[in-house]
């Protein structure tokens, strides 16, 4: 009998290519995943990975055993998802990965709406750059993924993933008093901006190219809150979208947007649970902005 993890891992290493990046999919070590896959190895009686210079190489037998892994594995979640559908109320454990504000703003509303609606479904949530967290999906890592996109900076779409828009989230210039509120005139200021390899981090740098200048990064974070503060304390300009603020958005001259989305795997999108979820998100979402996906 083959254990079912294994097989996922195989699987994984099928459609990722290296070890490593089924590893930083998956949250191990490459050698957790090198260890599992040769414990695999002894229960197929045949050997499934064959080293190629650094890398490794599916045998034929590997490849004959991931293509019944994919069928087994699919048929699984099905029945997973039609046994939570044929049930008269949400329940069960519903894994979500999110980006950093959406963890601050709209979590604390979705569960407390949960708490009342679905008191019998459990909600845990992990905190992930969308780019990271749709490979986290397509693994099986989590069941929904809660997303970012920045206008002119889309992300990858993966096949077999459903897609929900949200709505539109709106990003504002933000700086300090007594500053200019025009972002052409702020090239010899301090910013603080996300690291440059994030999807914020880019959009936010060519959106300052595009006016003519470089922005002088002094801080790099992706604590949405570490912008906030050195913007409060009069040591940074920042780019901040308006999902932070609960009483309305600051002044300050819109510069853009970004679409906020749900994914989830296709034929898991139908479980009540993962229904739940997604509905309590867009009423949080529309009460907190108020911007509807268009």
């Amino acid at each position: 009998m083959f254990d079912l993890h294994r097989l996922r891992l195989l699987k994984e290493l099928h459609n990722r290519g290296t070890l490593a990046a089924v590893a930083s999919a998956l949250g191990y070590s490459s050698s957790a995943v090198s260890q599992q896959l040769a414990l695999l190895e002894k229960e197929a009686g045949a050997p499934l990975l064959e080293r190629v210079g650094r890398g490794v190489r599916l045998t034929p037998q590997a490849l004959i055993l991931v293509g019944h892994a994919e069928a087994v594995l699919n048929r699984l979640e099905q029945a997973e998802a039609e046994i939570e559908a044929s049930l008269t109320a949400p329940g069960g454990v519903v894994r979500v990965a999110a980006f950093q504000t959406a963890m601050l703003t709209l979590m604390p509303p979705l569960l407390d709406l949960l708490a009342r609606r679905a008191p019998g479904l459990r909600l845990d949530a992990v905190q992930h750059e969308p780019d990271h967290a749709l490979s986290v999906l397509t693994a099986g890592g989590c069941d929904l993924v809660l997303a970012e996109e920045y206008a002119g900076h889309p992300l990858p779409r993966p096949a077999g993933l459903d897609r929900v828009e949200l709505g539109i989230d709106r990003m504002r210039l933000a700086v300090p008093p007594g500053l200019p509120s025009r972002l052409a005139q702020l090239a010899d200021q301090r910013w603080i901006l996300e690291p440059a390899d994030t999807e914020s981090g880019r959009w936010a740098r060519a959106l300052c190219r595009k006016q003519g200048f470089e922005p002088d990064v002094a801080f790099h974070s992706t604590d949405i809150v570490t912008h906030i503060r050195l913007v409060e304390t009069g040591h940074a300009v920042a780019i901040l979208p308006d999902l932070l603020w609960p009483d309305g958005p600051p002044p300050g001259p819109e510069l853009g947007h970004r679409r906020i989305y749900t994914c989830a795997r296709e034929g898991t999108q139908r479980r009540p649970g993962l229904v739940a979820v997604r509905e309590g998100l867009r009423e949080v979402y529309s009460k907190r902005v108020g911007s509807p996906a268009p």
